[in-house]
């Protein structure tokens, strides 16, 4: 497949009901929110599921979370020692990075540091996103749980030892994100690859269940894609980020209330994933 020709920029909105879309670990794992209110999800949590869903779709992934290792490596260092491609091109910095993009699909696209023993290779990625942010302020429900049993033998903690789960209880969320092709031509980012990372934008939360993420309780509502007719973009990245309106009419506490809008730009039609139909 050639390598990518066209700039992109895309948007995903979802909604999220009941549920926690990121714990802030610094904060009692309660939902990500800012100074204002509005809920947040980092872009690192929507690599993370993006990567997921990469794996699920049969790729290679340099990241993997510990639960989904296929190769059994413990370390991303151990991955990369085990790699001949890499062994091969150790003295070379360059066919180090080129070996790198090659074998690992999330490593074309979003890029990685291999600061292992004396070498230092940094891949710049073409896929860039922002963090997740919710149209309206979000409303964080606490409850408080006990546990039922001791954890083990010697627990000094009684059955009845208090806890607490936090969820948001309905927030629609939009993230941004853009594929550059200078950069794609760096590392080797394909027309094919773009596709993959389409499809599992529109797959985000499939097999990313949890007890704070319940099955059906975080939803891709839409994916909107917009492919420019030229390497450097027709429009600012911003600009086309800007022509995608969300109004809301009510509190915003259900989807109905909840209207969505692309106010077309001149020559650049996007692709939308609908999935409320």
């Amino acid at each position: 497949m050639p390598v990518l020709q066209n700039k992109i920029d895309f948007a995903v909105l979802f909604s999220v009901k009941k549920a926690n879309p990121n714990g802030d670990p610094l904060d009692g794992n309660r939902p990500r929110v800012d100074y204002d209110g509005f809920g947040e999800v980092s872009d690192v949590c929507i690599k993370r599921k993006i990567r997921n869903r990469l794996q699920d779709m049969g790729e290679k992934i340099f990241v993997q979370s510990d639960e989904r290792k296929e190769d059994g490596f413990k370390s991303l260092k151990d991955r990369a020692d085990n790699c001949q491609a890499l062994k091969d091109a150790k003295k070379d910095a360059d066919k180090f990075a080129e070996a790198a993009c090659a074998e690992w699909l999330d490593v074309r696209s979003f890029g990685q540091v291999f600061a292992y023993d004396k070498m230092s290779v940094g891949v710049r990625g073409p896929v860039s996103i922002q963090t997740a942010v919710s149209v309206l302020p979000v409303d964080v429900t606490s409850m408080q749980i006990t546990k039922s049993v001791n954890s083990t033998t010697s627990d000094k903690k009684g059955a009845d030892t208090m806890g607490a789960k936090h969820r948001v209880d309905f927030g629609i969320y939009e993230c941004f994100g853009s594929i550059n092709v200078q950069l794609a031509e760096k590392t080797g980012f394909t027309e094919e690859d773009a596709e993959k990372i389409k499809t599992a934008l529109q797959t985000l939360f499939e097999n990313d269940c949890s007890a704070a993420r319940p099955e059906g309780s975080m939803e891709v509502l839409k994916v909107y894609w917009w492919k420019h007719n030229c390497k450097i973009g027709q429009y600012p990245s911003a600009k086309v980020h800007r022509s995608l309106k969300i109004s809301v009419h009510g509190e915003g506490k259900s989807l109905t209330e909840y209207k969505i809008e692309d106010e077309h730009l001149a020559g650049l039609e996007p692709e939308v994933y609908d999935g409320l139909q």
